[in-house]
């Protein structure tokens, strides 16, 4: 069995179901997905299509992290920035009213605090920075993970070519499931601790 034949010859391409699309566009939510069956009689093919569909699947949960960041990043600019502008406009006011500057200013000193302080507990509250970080965290983290296992995959190619091959051609195609099985563990796991750090956030 010859390995380069199950590396990738490009990035995969949209099919006319839809599968595949690019890393840009968001998925509509982190579901689980059909595993591919096929004819294991010819295994070099079958693993090119087990690495497509798992480098896919780690594309799409990366797209989906960077899109969900969008509105988020958006949303803590704007309580942060309204928190900061509350709480300047809340400590100049009341200065102003008191230097005869503007006459009854101070009343909306305080309207401006607690403005700045509604800010920052619903910041709190819906978790909007929290949120964010956590999304640009998660989508460089799999990031890292897949472009590890782009590398691990090649070297597996690299094996078979530089030979002589290690073992089998069972044990070779064994190695190389246990790569994709690793890979797909990791990413699992990176989306099930910022679920779980979501869940935190509200209890």
């Amino acid at each position: 069995m010859g390995q380069p034949e199950m590396q990738p010859e490009g990035p995969p391409q949209r099919g006319r179901d839809g599968e595949g699309g690019a890393a840009g566009t968001r998925p509509g939510d982190l579901t689980g997905r059909t595993f591919p069956l096929g004819d294991w009689a010819l295994p070099a093919e079958r693993l090119d299509e087990l690495y497509r569909w798992v480098e896919r699947g780690a594309l799409d949960t990366a797209a989906w992290y960077l899109a969900d960041r969008v509105w988020k990043r958006r949303g803590a600019v704007l309580l942060r920035g309204g928190a900061a502008v509350g709480a300047a406009a809340g400590a100049a006011l009341p200065l102003l009213d008191l230097s005869g500057a503007v006459g009854g200013a101070a009343p909306w000193g305080y309207l401006a605090l607690l403005w700045a302080v509604a800010c920052v507990a619903g910041d709190r509250y819906f978790g909007v920075t929290s949120g964010w970080m956590r999304d640009v965290a998660t989508a460089q983290a799999v990031q890292r993970r897949l472009q590890a296992l782009q590398f691990d995959w090649a070297s597996e190619s690299v094996r078979e070519v530089l030979g002589p091959a290690d073992g089998t051609a069972s044990e070779a195609a064994e190695r190389c499931l246990l790569v994709l099985r690793r890979f797909s563990e990791d990413v699992t796991e990176l989306v099930r601790a910022e679920t779980a750090d979501w869940m935190v956030c509200f209890r």
